[in-house]
């Protein structure tokens, strides 16, 4: 039919109507956020509306969350680049513009998806008009669904924790967001890898999404450097104006001392300012994948100063030097330059010279059972099948420790006895030469023998009674996670296995505590980390001590299916390593305690034992000082 037949004003009727059937404009997630979102005051950098020219690097992130040829965007790095406003923004996009299932992972459910869902997610709602009256709430009755499932038209959302199976195990999802991935557990309980028990909930649906974003943690274990180099390993690139080539922001190119980055192709130095003036790209390495994996650091975020990343810097390097231990420094390169750490690079520095002849050597005749220096005390115990061995450790500043006494409780750990002799052990007083008293502060208890519910009881009985006894269970090959790891619950159950209570362990990350052991044994003059053995033949730390303490080393092992995996592993021949996990639960034991070592040592100058009770039971706690007497 041609127009000509058509009146006028129906043509133009018809012009009104389509007009307002007329689907909107298909927007990408950052169009969206540059049109939709307002940032909360007081949770957010900057408050108000959004403008992604603020951190352009976030724009090919987040529009690739919205390409439908894209399946996987992987963003390995730094903190302070706004990773979480990116998520943010793609749940308000999918809420707003295109209506799906979506399920968000953290690291735990409580605190951590409890706490985005409550504040983060909450607020934006709030502070977001487009997205106000689309979030219905769950009925009260309903209890934690109001905190973890919100539902909206077309579809719902589900804040879920990587520690919680049930979670992960729930109806599909088309979009699953996960976040801080090198924190999830490596078992979701026993059903496996969280991130892959994530991942599954979308693979029926031909237009899923994930978005997988976290700082790394070591190289050989962290899951989203695996998933980065799986992906186009992009890099954000500025333009240098004299060569006119592109290169990534890079830490080893700034001079300290101007604070200008050099060129790696022509040797132009260039001021922050005038990097930020220059043109920038995503540049990929591997442009052929069909993950879009991306890598930022701090230098490029306008949040973050350059004088404080070398302040940062500096301050881990001189913890390096002077307390042989790498952890400052890991910190910093994970979080600040979004790279995974690669403690192969510091094998060399950290291997382990020392043998037992030259520690036998090096014992020391102490002039009474606690040398000077000492300003705290920690025990240990490890818990055999059929006896108790454990360790009294003397610590004082910069991690300089001193063994005062290691000895084994010939008893069955079964039974009462075993438990009462450790109690009476660990809590008498040891001396110095000037008669001045120190009782143990604290004492890690090994949970994972042949005893397990047999120690929960106890830690039980020890923690309502105030006494200074912790449970651990230590998690090996795992080197991801710090020493003291999280606090968890744990049920002590009868003779039929049935729950009667519960208590509280601590779960210890062995794998950082041994490195700092091997670290601390090759320091070799008295100060920060030395390690000094008492020569008393009674104290307990003879040759089959000290093989105890070196009998594990780290290795290189292959994987089955590619790439290779650093363990800390038993030297061939060698059964007990008793010494060296006690030497590892002292070390946790101090971490708990977290003391001030300038007010124990103004005590002790007093001859005060800060661990004794006074005579009527009150000791008159001020502010700032534990139950038992040591000031934090």
């Amino acid at each position: 039919m041609e127009y000509k037949n058509v009146a006028l004003h129906t043509f133009q009727l018809f012009q009104r109507v389509a007009k307002v059937l007329e689907p909107p404009p298909k927007l990408s997630v950052s169009e969206w956020a540059d049109q939709y979102r307002v940032l909360s005051k007081g949770l957010s950098a900057e408050s108000g509306r959004w403008n992604t020219d603020r951190m352009p690097y976030q724009r090919a992130i987040m529009d690739a969350i919205s390409d439908m040829s894209v399946k996987r965007v992987v963003v390995m790095s730094s903190s302070q680049v706004g990773k979480t406003e990116i998520i943010l923004n793609v749940i308000g996009y999918y809420i707003s513009e295109d209506p799906a299932t979506i399920l968000i992972v953290q690291p735990n459910k409580k605190p951590m998806a409890e706490d985005f869902s409550k504040h983060r997610f909450a607020y934006m709602i709030r502070d977001t008009p487009v997205l106000k009256g689309k979030i219905s709430e769950k009925k009260s009755g309903e209890g934690d669904n109001t905190v973890f499932s919100k539902d909206f038209p077309g579809g719902f959302i589900a804040f879920a924790g990587a520690n919680t199976p049930s979670d992960l195990a729930g109806r599909p999802v088309r979009v699953v967001l996960m976040d801080e991935v090198d924190r999830y557990p490596a078992s979701a309980g026993e059903e496996g890898d969280p991130v892959e028990l994530a991942a599954t909930r979308s693979t029926t649906f031909w237009n899923r999404r994930s978005l997988m974003v976290s700082s790394p943690t070591l190289k050989d274990s962290s899951k989203i450097y695996e998933n980065f180099m799986e992906g186009t390993q992009e890099e954000w690139e500025f333009q240098c104006p004299a060569c006119g080539k592109f290169q990534p922001y890079e830490f080893k190119q700034l001079d300290f001392q101007t604070m200008k980055m050099r060129c790696v192709h022509c040797d132009w130095y260039l001021t922050r300012q005038e990097i930020s003036q220059q043109p920038h790209k995503w540049v990929a390495k591997n442009p052929g994948s069909d993950i879009r994996s991306f890598h930022l650091n701090a230098l490029a975020s306008p949040f973050t100063s350059w004088e404080s990343l070398v302040k940062e810097f500096r301050k881990a390097w001189n913890y390096l030097k002077t307390h042989h231990s790498v952890e400052k420094l890991k910190t910093f390169i994970n979080t600040k330059l979004g790279l995974p750490f690669d403690d192969t690079e510091y094998q060399a520095a950290g291997k382990r010279d020392v043998d037992e002849e030259i520690l036998l050597a090096r014992r020391e005749a102490y002039t009474a059972e606690l040398p000077d220096g000492v300003l705290l005390l920690t025990g240990s115990v490890d818990v055999q099948g059929d006896r108790l061995e454990y360790e009294v450790k003397g610590w004082g500043k910069g991690y300089e420790n001193w063994g005062i006494k290691k000895g084994i409780i010939w008893e069955n750990p079964g039974l009462d006895g075993a438990w009462n002799t450790l109690v009476d052990l660990m809590g008498r007083t040891f001396y110095f030469a000037n008669g001045c008293g120190l009782n143990v502060a604290g004492t890690c208890v090994d949970t994972g023998g042949d005893h397990t519910n047999r120690v929960f009881q106890f830690i039980r009985d020890m923690q309502r009674l105030g006494k200074p006894f912790h449970g651990i269970k230590g998690y090996a090959n795992m080197p991801g996670i710090p020493l003291i790891y999280r606090r968890t619950e744990v049920k002590i159950r009868n003779e039929r296995g049935e729950a009667i209570d519960t208590t509280h362990i601590y779960i210890i990350g062995v794998d950082s505590g041994k490195d700092d052991i091997q670290t601390w044994l090759d320091v070799r003059e008295p100060g920060p980390c030395y390690c000094h053995f008492p020569l008393d033949k009674d104290a307990g730390y003879d040759r089959m001590y000290f093989r105890g303490l070196l009998s594990e080393v780290k290795v290189e092992e292959f994987k089955r299916n590619g790439g290779a995996k650093i363990r800390w592993k038993k030297k061939k021949g060698i059964k007990r390593n008793e010494p060296l996990d006690l030497f590892n639960y002292n070390h946790a034991a101090l971490k708990l305690i977290n003391p001030n070592f300038e007010v124990l040592e103004k005590k002790l100058s007093l001859g005060i034992n800060y661990m004794q009770r006074s005579p009527n039971g009150n000791q008159n706690r001020k502010y700032g000082q534990i139950r038992r007497g040591v000031e934090l």
